[in-house]
């Protein structure tokens, strides 16, 4: 029996995401019993379709968090980026090639940041925190701070199901997983993810080149912005320069309740999966409770504050576990 408490202890200690399932399995069940409507596949179409964006972008937040860097801009160069692809269709592009330069363009903006944060020696934090008025500014200078509509363009994409009742749009966002977690467990760049961000002076020393490295990891998280961008492109159907914004926390925040501690080095993307839909659950659960945005506001905040609480104290019952 012993036995069987100690087991069951290490597999809640070293796997978070098994206890995120459970939070999400009581919260439904909660949720299902105050509102049928909850439990619907309708409803669960509608709360997988609220949470691809944002899963996307904690794809590209967890490769970084991984490595000891940030990205706070994330939000802004998915607003730049939107307006950008719509731009281009409006100006008869083909909506696959106008979504490709837009995806180029998150990618050159996200790698930029990594190539100011070598040169300048400066925390990424910084950088990127400098990159979200030049991402808005820029938008606006194209926009004019007008609406891009692109009328029904990519419609398919956005409004597209699979069997039904799982959308298209959070199939892709499956593969971004899937092509995430192949990256960090069986490919040479995503080992040096885990040793630049669990010991930088010992990568260096072990011959990882540190700064060509920070800048693929940079260049990566720019692809997961530009897909998330097109996908909310493609659901919304308009884009304007403040699309997006505040995404990338919400994205750092399912990074943090997944497991992965912001001192780098650790975490994986399975467990980002789960901060995602956890994420996603809690916000339509408190919709369909009737709660007030503001307390929903205050209750997502203190999600991360306790997400951050049950990291450190894991931290802690893995070390008693080794000792």
């Amino acid at each position: 029996m012993m036995e069987l408490s100690g087991k069951l202890k290490h597999l809640f200690v070293s796997r978070q995401w098994v206890f995120l399932v459970l939070v999400m399995v009581i919260i439904s069940i909660f949720t299902g019993a105050v509102n049928p409507r909850f439990l619907t596949i309708r409803n669960l179409t509608n709360l997988l379709s609220q949470v691809a964006v944002i899963g996307l972008l904690a794809c590209g937040a967890t490769i970084l968090i991984i490595s000891g860097e940030i990205d706070i801009s994330a939000g802004a160069n998915v607003g730049l980026t939107a307006c950008i692809a719509a731009i281009l269709m409006r100006s008869g592009m083909s909506s696959p090639l106008a979504a490709l330069l837009g995806i180029l363009v998150a990618i050159v903006c996200s790698t930029l940041i990594g190539v100011g944060c070598i040169i300048f020696r400066a925390p990424s934090f910084i950088i990127s925190l400098a990159s979200i008025s030049v991402f808005k500014g820029v938008a606006l200078a194209l926009t004019s701070g007008t609406l891009q509509m692109i009328m029904g363009r990519m419609e398919y994409l956005g409004s597209g199901t699979v069997l039904g009742f799982i959308p298209i749009i959070f199939m892709i966002t499956l593969l971004g997983y899937v092509a995430t977690h192949a990256i960090l467990s069986y490919t040479k760049l995503g080992r040096h993810v885990y040793a630049i961000g669990d010991n930088p002076r010992a990568a260096f020393l072990a011959g990882i080149n540190i700064a060509r490295n920070k800048i693929a990891f940079f260049a990566l998280n720019g692809f997961f912005v530009g897909l998330a961008a097109i996908l909310l492109l493609a659901r919304v159907g308009a884009a304007q320069p403040t699309t997006g914004s505040g995404m990338e926390l919400q994205a750092i925040g399912a990074v943090v309740i997944g497991g992965t501690p912001m001192t780098g080095g650790k975490g994986n993307v399975v467990g980002t999966f789960f901060g995602v839909l956890l994420w996603g659950l809690i916000a339509n659960a408190l919709n369909m409770l009737g709660i007030s945005p503001f307390w929903q506001e205050a209750t997502m905040g203190s999600l991360i504050i306790v997400a951050v609480a049950i990291t450190s104290l894991r931290a802690l019952a893995e070390k008693s576990l080794l000792a």
